[in-house]
């Protein structure tokens, strides 16, 4: 069985009954992304899709806040079906440093192969997929879905943005709206630019519906 196989195995069982923003059929969208943007990007495609196939094979936010644990999960699997060791660390980097945090995270690693699934991830948080997952999300946290009185908080330090509580629809304005602007690819800038425009036509209609205007 060759390397893909086994790594899709692995994040199945792992991601059984995960939160559905979170869980295998996300990690398929950016698995998929990132094939997409790799037509048009040169990289090393094993380190592409084994960083898209682990990079949230346990999501910080459903581990207490403990960011550790993914890297090693991700690492103690490639050793196992005997990755190359160059491999294993460059994947690790990927998933330490892939998360948005606030949008005010100083990456320190810089990577071709980071930029991509960076970009494949962040295909996947905005759009009609996007909208899906925030609500989704925010109804399995028991978030609020709007209020008026509730402002969005933004420049968020990481710490912050890790335990923040806010609004469904504060999330598009602390978040999914400011990540067409830190796409890396070209191709994933294209990607995210149509993406971005369905999301501005969603909220208006939600807030002239919220106001019973149409």
């Amino acid at each position: 069985m060759d390397y893909i196989n086994q790594t899709v195995n692995f994040v199945k069982k792992e991601l059984e009954g995960a939160e559905a923003g979170h869980d295998w059929f996300h990690i398929q969208r950016v698995y998929k992304n990132a094939i997409t943007l790799l037509k048009k990007e040169q990289a090393n495609e094993q380190v592409v899709v084994l960083a898209a196939l682990l990079h949230d094979i346990a999501d910080s936010k459903f581990h207490n806040g403990d960011e550790t644990i993914g890297p090693k999960k991700a690492r103690n699997f490639m050793k196992s079906i005997h990755i190359k060791e160059d491999v294993q660390a460059h994947v690790v980097k990927i998933i330490e440093n892939i998360s948005f945090k606030g949008g005010n995270f100083n990456r320190t690693f810089h990577s071709k192969e980071l930029e991509i699934v960076q970009d494949a991830d962040r295909l996947d948080a905005i759009g009609a997929i996007g909208i899906a997952r925030t609500f989704n999300y925010g109804g399995y946290k028991n978030n609020a879905m709007h209020n008026p009185e509730i402002t969005p908080k933004l420049k968020m330090t990481k710490e912050e943005y890790k335990h923040h509580k806010g609004t469904t629809i504060n999330h598009f304005y602390e978040k999914l709206l400011l990540l067409k602007d830190l796409m890396n690819t070209q191709t994933g800038k294209e990607m995210a630019a149509k993406r971005h425009r369905y999301m501005e036509g969603f909220l208006e209609q939600f807030f002239n519906e919220w106001e019973g205007k149409v």
